[in-house]
């Protein structure tokens, strides 16, 4: 099992970053993603926590070699859960890829939460597992490829989040001007 982790501080508050979370794809810096659906979307009554089940669906660039041994294709869809807690001002998010996982899974979580001075705390953790027992030191070197691959979807996604919260923070200033 190989592992991935990053923190970073976005400069805007946590409500207007949990507010990006939902506008972030569509985006030209992560054009992998292609499809998002919600699947369900629920409000526990007692603590108002927001449940939302998305499937993305992503085109990835995958290695010639990557298809001919296990098959499939450049189609990949994630599944997505998160929890919007609004009373603690914290928000999880989870997701596990569903395409190809009999030959290795990634599971990442990500957490928003307040920080100093109206800033939000990002947190994102992947733990990544090929599962090819027999082969150990080919499900190594798939593992090392795949964390690379994440983290620099990853990088990606920092940017094109930092984009969405940019233009969020645009326009809610013209509608105020």
């Amino acid at each position: 099992m190989h592992f991935f982790s990053q923190d970073f501080t976005y400069d805007h508050p946590w409500s207007h970053v949990v507010i990006g979370m939902w506008r972030k794809y569509p985006n030209p810096r992560c054009s992998h993603v292609i499809s998002v659906d919600v699947a369900e979307r629920t409000v526990d009554p007692m603590t108002g926590v927001i449940r939302t089940e998305r499937i993305l669906g992503c085109k990835q660039k995958t290695p010639t070699w990557i298809v001919k041994l296990f098959g499939g294709s450049e189609d990949a869809f994630v599944r997505e859960i998160s929890f919007v807690d609004p009373a603690n001002q914290n928000a999880t998010m989870t997701s596990v890829n569903l395409s190809l996982s009999q030959f290795a899974t990634c599971y990442e979580r990500i957490q928003y939460c307040p920080s100093s001075s109206g800033r939000t705390s990002f947190t994102q953790t992947a733990e990544i597992q090929a599962r090819m027992a027999l082969w150990r030191s080919a499900a190594d070197g798939l593992e090392k490829w795949l964390v690379q691959r994440f983290e620099q979807n990853a990088q990606l996604g920092k940017l094109a989040f930092t984009d969405v919260l940019r233009t969020l923070w645009e326009e809610r200033h013209r509608e105020i001007a």
